[in-house]
């Protein structure tokens, strides 16, 4: 099964803080990120830069991880296509939150963990997506001090 998600029109995020508590969900995906921090090791992620995008493979051996792996990337594209930003401190996210309208998204599970092609006509929103796919690649890498940085947003490429 593949769910294809197309991104909505942007709309603004409600409440204050520069979209960090914005909305009601955000206490819940925030809980599962930090359970995924914490079982890091245990996960296994590939990613495939495309002409277009990325597509990544991101499972774990461990059913529980399955399980938060298959929440979080439902969750997280939920945000594309409803253009509700998280982690809103860093440009690289605020900016990849600013192009939701140009990225197409979707996710198929596996039965260790999910597939996602995330993809856009716009050279510049492809490099975003690989921009945040490395920033991903380096969360898992090093723990919750990365996600502490801020990380700057790509050039846009001369057209």
């Amino acid at each position: 099964m593949i769910i294809s998600l197309v991104a909505a029109t942007p709309v603004l995020a409600q409440g204050g803080r520069g979209g960090m508590m914005g909305d009601a969900s955000h206490q819940v995906d925030m809980q599962v990120f930090h359970q995924l921090f914490e079982h890091r090791a245990e996960i296994d992620r590939q990613v495939t830069k495309r002409a277009d995008g990325i597509e990544t493979l991101t499972e774990s051996t461990n059913p529980e991880v399955t399980r938060l792996l298959k929440t979080h990337a439902s969750a997280m594209l939920a945000r594309v296509k409803e253009a509700r930003p998280i982690h809103q401190r860093d440009p690289l996210f605020a900016e990849l939150f600013k192009h939701t309208d140009q990225i197409v998204a979707s996710y198929q599970p596996t039965a260790k963990g999910v597939r996602v092609v995330e993809t856009s006509k716009d050279p510049y929103v492809v490099k975003l997506l690989q921009a945040h796919a490395d920033l991903i690649g380096a969360f898992l890498a090093n723990g919750m001090s990365e996600m502490m940085k801020n990380y700057p947003v790509p050039e846009r490429p001369q057209e």
